[in-house]
């Protein structure tokens, strides 16, 4: 179990950077302008937190933050939100674990519970389609930047790495899915190729207001907000790629089979889902909201961030012990590369539907062109500017 000189010496000198002191405090101060601010989805939220928490305030040393990036990878659930959860343990434990996805969670909650208000008072957000029309564009562009500078970070010069990802970007833009099975083979794959051989075996009647449940429909039963409850959990237990992969999920569910919502309403609540910042999986409360009302929205989304976060707090501990163990750390870095590609093909995937003639086509390349030459220029102000100029377009030529 011996390392070469080679290799050890980047590890060395990346685990050897100073990192700056900071408080709980600061960081949950972090996570909540990260919340009410962070435009883009997963990778853009994930690109962010590099940016500000490794690069520039150095508060987290690079191994620490691709360790979290590699639990939140092999676990099932929202990306983004994990990988800050675990960020949060690191700093305090539980505590910090717990503040942490509270402060990056609640203000795109809080926004959504708005626009879930106003969308049931005035019957449908055509606005917002229009807005849409050019945030969509505008988001690609940065998920795609940002994939490919997660990729980057997270593979190296790695031929294997690369491969696993080239593979998975491929076969998640075939088939407009992430495939867990394919994770798994990625980490065992890496495991026989650096021959290590195999791993050693391991041991509602009580609430006062009827408007907390009403949605679309009016007041909804006990049994819908536990049907609510169930089914996002299962959404956040079972599904991989955060907000990329929920969506076709969630639609056979509250389409198909429940018919909470119709195709029109499911559109608006993923757009909903698009021009607010935060996890993309924050839709769920947009759904839960017309389903059942305000409580409604709050099971919704308890139900869909409570399993990411057992899936982070409880095995922690033991992954930060045994992430340095050798089929550990090549399993990881085969899952890492397979889930980056994957989330490179899911990207595609958006893409199709989102960039659908030329107008839009010029957005994400403008986009694109703005995030390499203006880099002073937030990405928050590059998303409003593209949903101004969805609107001017669709209400002038009906794009």
């Amino acid at each position: 179990m011996t390392t070469s000189p080679d290799e050890a010496a980047p590890a060395a000198a990346e685990a050897s950077v100073a990192v700056e002191p900071f408080s709980l405090a600061e960081l949950v101060r972090y996570f909540l302008r990260l919340g009410t601010l962070g435009f883009g989805g997963p990778i853009a939220l994930v690109g962010y937190m590099q940016r500000d928490l490794v690069e520039r305030r150095r508060w987290f040393a690079k191994p620490d933050f691709l360790e979290g990036l590699a639990l939140a990878q092999l676990a099932p659930g929202p990306l983004a939100a994990q990988l800050a959860i675990y960020l949060g343990w690191l700093k305090s434990g539980t505590l910090g674990a717990t503040l942490v996805a509270v402060a990056f969670v609640l203000p795109s909650f809080v926004m959504v519970l708005i626009l879930s208000a106003v969308y049931l008072r005035y019957g449908g957000l055509t606005w917002m389609q229009g807005a849409f029309y050019g945030i969509g564009a505008a988001v690609i562009a940065i998920i795609g930047r940002s994939a490919w500078k997660l990729s980057r970070t997270t593979l190296g010069k790695d031929v294997l790495a690369w491969s696993i990802f080239g593979t998975s970007a491929l076969i998640t833009a075939w088939t407009e899915s992430e495939i867990v099975w394919l994770f798994l083979l990625a980490g065992v794959l890496a495991i026989a190729w650096r021959g290590l051989g195999p791993a050693p075996a391991a041991a509602g009647a009580l609430l006062p207001w009827a408007w907390l449940t009403s949605g679309l429909d009016g007041p909804a039963p006990d049994s819908v907000l536990w049907k609510i409850g169930v089914y996002f959990a299962e959404a956040g237990a079972f599904v991989f790629g955060s907000g990329l992969a929920i969506v076709p999920f969630l639609h056979g569910g509250v389409v198909n089979d429940f018919q909470w919502l119709s195709e029109r309403q499911f559109l608006d609540a993923v757009a909903v889902a698009m021009i607010t910042p935060g996890p993309v999986v924050i839709t769920v409360a947009f759904i839960g909201y017309l389903v059942a009302g305000p409580l409604g929205a709050t099971v919704a989304a308890i139900g869909v961030f409570l399993p990411c976060y057992l899936f982070v707090v409880i095995p922690a501990t033991y992954f930060r012990r045994s992430v340095n163990h050798p089929h550990v750390r090549a399993f990881v870095d085969g899952v890492t590369a397979a889930a980056t590609g994957a989330i490179a093909g899911a990207a595609f995937v958006l893409g199709k539907r989102a960039i659908i003639d030329l107008p839009t086509a010029a957005i994400g390349v403008a986009t694109c062109l703005v995030l390499i030459y203006a880099k002073s220029i937030p990405e928050p102000l590059v998303i409003i500017a593209a949903g101004i100029v969805g609107l001017l377009l669709t209400a002038l030529f009906g794009a």
